[in-house]
């Protein structure tokens, strides 16, 4: 399995279905402007700032949204997982 090093966290992306009030899926260009989301896979212990460990806020199982456009995308034992900066994460899905 892999693990993170510094500040980064490991993603498994969630799949994006964007539906409307009424039921209906969209697949095109509307569903792709929504915001983007994963599962913590792992998490990185934290980075060095003025010598001290700054660990990051995040636990193993956690939705989260994420930049689009960010991270590295890798393939592990044939699934796909997105390696990113804990920076490039905006929220926590409850």
């Amino acid at each position: 399995m892999l693990k993170p090093l510094h500040d980064y966290v490991v993603l498994e992306k969630c799949k994006e279905e964007v539906k409307t009030e009424s039921g209906i899926i969209l697949t095109t260009k509307e569903a792709k402007e929504a915001p983007s989301m994963g599962l913590v896979v792992a998490v990185g212990p934290g980075k060095q700032e003025d010598g001290k460990l700054v660990k990051i806020d995040l636990k193993k199982g956690e939705k989260v949204i994420y930049k689009k456009y960010s991270g590295t995308e890798i393939t592990v034992d044939k699934k796909d997982y997105l390696l990113i900066s804990a920076e490039d994460i905006l929220a926590i899905v409850d």
